[in-house]
């Protein structure tokens, strides 16, 4: 990048790490003004650092970086400090709405008169395809180069947009399909942990920090790199100079001690987490790891911990720079000069962990490690930890009742039921990134093989891991062919089933499930099962480590015991245990160190930007605002900016609302906002057939989120949706006052007809899941004003009000049901045309349908007044866009 103009320095921080080093903004400057960071978490000094760099800049002024500077545990102090990412994070399912919105907002900023050219991005950006790849073929040896093909046909559309970016924007580049899921990407090699920018004519070292639009971004504080997830509009939003606002941190300590038991993995130990920080109450927190058992636990282990934050609410869960950091970086390939600079950095400004020694937190727990027994978690939810000894007797509670059929597969009869297992996929960053369970997934699947053992035909089984990397190490242990015996063939380097690009089963599996109604399993290494999000016909999901999801593709089965009963017989018919082909942990150390060196990861890594032929010949549009096809059933010129004024309108009280949906607890963002299959009958596949779109060729929800004339139809479109309006499962609600029963998105376009305006009825964790914006917009396009819920998963909450939906929070202790809220009645939302504060409390006006009228109190979840002026801006982007315009009328 450019040279700069040196920046102010108000606190005299800047000055050099050492002779021939970078210089670095030293936190121990603010000592002599009274303020001691020595005792601070990692996360509270990462952010200080960012505030104090940037002081005096028009972005950040004094007082700022006083008021951070004087955090102290369990301080009740409230602020709204900026943050300024050093770069942002993106993958294809959000990405190219994001591309859409920007080439959108040229549009819209040569209406207003301004310059098209200030849109783009000021901060680099990286951006990973890894959403598309579908399991379509498997079990087979051309399994990986059918489903890439495939890939190519469904999205060659996107994947141009894609391309135009690259040349349209300035420091955006794209890593093609094929490569790895952006989060191993961005651990194995995006990620510097300490970067190097010029300013002013000399290179200023910083910590490595990032904002991604993926809730899973968070994967990268293993490495001890501050980054998390937000949405695609607020990710553009950074991209485009503006800064992350965000309240006094508040950091949970978790103090580790011990190490793992004999037959425990690090899947294991994140789902017990997982379990405890829910019970603990995270959400908005920051989570950071101390005490020395961090000694003894691997990178990559933290790394699955940090992945899962979203599963138990956090912001970002942190890990300390130490030696282990360093090894990791060494490991992957990293210039040496690199790791030197990691380290001395961190040394010098405090990001370093020292044995005995542990930060204060506002709220410290603790976890002994040798505490942590093997698990699985489900089958509706990630905090929902079932230990293994204790799966059956949990399944056979559940189902008491569990029927089963004979179906013919491959030439052979057999048996599923409910309980079977119907996938079995080793797949998501979550734990692919993590040798030690990969390695051990392996050898179990050796010694299976070598016991004679198999995986039935009703069992569809799949490799898809999170960068090549694996793939070379597990051929060069010879692992690979074990697997692909029991049929996990490689079928991609993608998310592919852990966000529901499953595929289909095979007709006669899936008839048979549907004809008899059974309650099929589908065991993945991912990181969420939410309802519907695996696949249509697995109605229950279950998360495990990888070498477990291999022992229940052995076993066939979710109603088992594994610890008590035989994993499956061998041909001469006597029982084979799990503990007598599960490997040893010395055995796996000693397959990692034969098997992995840096040189694998520098060859992996040697030419990620290039792609492969397909890529390369890819056409390329031209110009710097992208042309538009009306013909296109993927990409379409979003209606968010149409008719954008110069001055928002003021902001008026909601009058005359009806309720689109009355929903419970843990509504996901899976639910408001599927990513995988777009059933034939639906909204979306309905209109997508009337634009010449069969079935056979609808691709994924996920992959045409850059229509906004399909994702608004697929809002609240999951097929496991519970709206207590209507009695039936699926994505329908009750029009009124007439009672008659619609399509969520038919219903939203009569009442707009109408002239209705509409709010949605929530309970506990709205919006949890995933950071998809998409959620949020689809909200805004069917109409809904308000959303009323008794708590927020943060993400969706900031991408409600990004879009101008009001978030209003029931008052403590009172919910839809303590208040006696039908959905039936009407409803006005009154003080927001007075003037709208931070968290101010609103009056909500309902009246029955015989007149009655009742009043109650809502909190409206505008926490600061950043969020107050994109309220009344109408949302993020519009915001952002007037100001530019403004800035370069000025500048003009």
């Amino acid at each position: 990048m450019s040279s700069r103009p040196i920046r102010p320095d108000p606190f005299g921080a800047r000055a050099p790490l050492g002779p021939g080093l970078p210089d670095h903004y030293r936190l121990a400057a603010l000592a002599g003004l009274g303020y001691d960071a020595a005792r601070m978490p990692v996360t509270v000094k990462i952010l200080l650092e960012n505030l104090l760099r940037h002081a005096g800049g028009g972005i950040v002024d004094e007082a700022e970086v006083r008021t951070l500077a004087a955090w102290r545990p369990g301080s009740e102090v409230e602020a709204e400090l900026p943050f300024m990412p050093a770069r942002v994070l993106l993958q294809d399912f959000t990405g190219v709405p994001a591309v859409v919105d920007l080439a959108a907002m040229r549009d819209a900023m040569a209406e207003l008169g301004g310059d098209p050219a200030r849109i783009n991005p000021l901060v680099p950006a990286d951006l990973v395809i890894d959403h598309s790849v579908q399991v379509d073929r498997f079990r087979l040896p051309d399994s990986f180069a059918f489903n890439v093909e495939r890939e190519y046909e469904r999205n060659g559309e996107r994947y141009q947009l894609l391309r135009w970016a690259q040349t349209a924007f300035t420091d955006l580049r794209v890593v093609p399909p094929g490569t790895g899921i952006v989060h191993q990407v961005n651990l194995e090699y995006l990620a510097t942990v300490v970067t190097v920018r010029d300013d002013g004519g000399r290179p200023v070292a910083f910590p490595d920090t990032l904002v991604g639009t993926d809730s899973h971004t968070t994967m990268v504080n293993g490495l001890g790199v501050l980054g998390y997830g937000v949405g695609g509009i607020e990710a553009e939003a950074v991209l485009l100079g503006q800064p992350l606002y965000q309240q006094m941190p508040r950091v949970v300590g978790v103090r580790l001690s011990g190490g793992l038991p004999r037959g425990s993995t690090a899947t294991d130990l994140v789902l017990t987490v997982t379990e405890m920080l829910r019970r603990q109450g995270v959400v908005g927190s920051f989570v950071e790891f101390a005490g020395d058992g961090l000694a003894g636990l691997p990178l990559p282990d933290r790394a699955t911990i940090s992945n899962m934050s979203p599963e138990f609410g956090a912001t970002a869960t942190i890990f300390p720079i130490d030696q282990e950091t360093l090894a990791y970086l060494r490991l992957t390939g990293r210039d040496a000069a690199l790791v030197e600079l990691v380290e001395r950095y961190a040394r010098a400004n405090g990001l370093w962990r020292e044995p005995g020694t542990v930060p204060e937190f506002d709220v410290l727990l603790d976890l002994d490690l040798g505490s942590i027994e093997p698990s699985v978690a489900g089958p509706r939810r990630p905090q929902d930890r079932v230990p293994l000894r204790s799966l059956r007797e949990s399944f056979e509670s559940a189902y008491p009742n569990r029927p089963s059929v004979q179906v013919g597969v491959d030439g052979r009869t057999v048996e599923i039921g409910t309980g079977s297992v119907a996938i079995a996929a080793i797949t998501s960053c979550t734990n692919t990134s993590n040798p030690t369970v990969m390695v051990g997934a392996g050898l179990l699947a050796r010694n299976a093989v070598a016991r004679g053992l198999a995986v039935g035909p009703t069992v569809k089984t799949s490799l898809a891991p999170g960068s090549r990397a694996v793939t070379a190490y597990l051929q060069a242990a010879g692992l690979m062919e074990p697997l692909e015996r029991l049929g996990f063939e490689l079928v991609g380097y993608g998310c592919t089933t852990c966000i529901g690009n499953s595929g289909p089963l095979d007709a006669p599996v899936a008839q048979a499930i549907e004809s008899n109604d059974l309650a099929v399993a589908a065991v993945l290494s991912g990181n969420r099962n939410f309802e519907g999000r695996i696949h249509p016909l697995a109605k229950l999901s279950y998360l495990a480590s990888p070498p477990l999801v291999v022992a229940f593709a052995l076993a066939g089965r979710v109603d088992v015991d594994l610890t008590r009963e035989p994993i499956g017989r061998d041909p001469s018919g006597r029982p084979v245990m799990l503990e007598e082909i599960w490997p040893s942990a010395d055995e796996i150390r000693s397959v990692i160190d034969t098997a992995i060196d840096p040189d694998l990861f520098r060859r992996t890594y040697a030419s990620v930007f290039e792609g492969d032929d397909r890529w390369r010949a890819l056409p390329i549009p031209s110009g710097d605002r992208y042309a538009w096809a009306d013909e296109s059933t993927y990409v379409a010129r979003p209606p968010f900016f149409e008719g954008l004024g110069a001055e928002a309108a003021p902001v008026g009280d909601i009058e005359g609302a009806r309720v689109l949906a009355l929903l419970g607890d843990s509504v996901t963002t899976d639910h408001i906002s599927p990513a995988g299959t777009i059933a034939p009958w639906s909204p979306a596949g309905q209109w997508l057939q009337a634009h010449g779109v069969p079935p056979v060729e609808f691709n994924s929800y996920g992959s045409r989120r850059g229509h906004h004339e399909v994702m608004m139809r697929g809002t609240f479109g999951n097929i496991r949706l519970r709206n207590r309006l209507v009695e039936r499962e699926g994505p329908y609600t009750a029009h009124q006052p007439s009672g008659e029963e619609f399509f969520i998105y038919d219903a939203a376009m009569r009442y707009a007809a109408e002239g209705v305006p509409l709010i949605v009825i929530g309970g506990r964790e709205y919006g949890s899941g995933s950071s998809r914006d998409w959620a949020a917009k689809g909200t805004t396009l069917l109409g809904v004003r308000a959303v009323l819920a008794q708590s927020f998963e943060r993400i969706h909450r900031s991408n409600l009000v990004g879009m101008g939906v009001l978030p209003l929070q029931f008052l403590p202790g009172e919910s839809a049901e303590s208040l006696g809220l039908t959905g039936r009645e009407s409803y006005a939302i009154r003080g927001l045309a007075t003037g709208i504060e931070p968290r101010q409390e609103v009056t909500v006006e309902v009246r029955d349908g015989d007149g009655a009228v009742r009043t109650f109190r809502a909190v409206a979840r505008l926490d600061g007044a950043i969020e107050v002026d994109y309220y009344r801006e109408g949302g993020i982007l519009p915001a952002v866009l007037r100001r530019l315009a403004r800035e370069g009328h000025r500048a003009d």
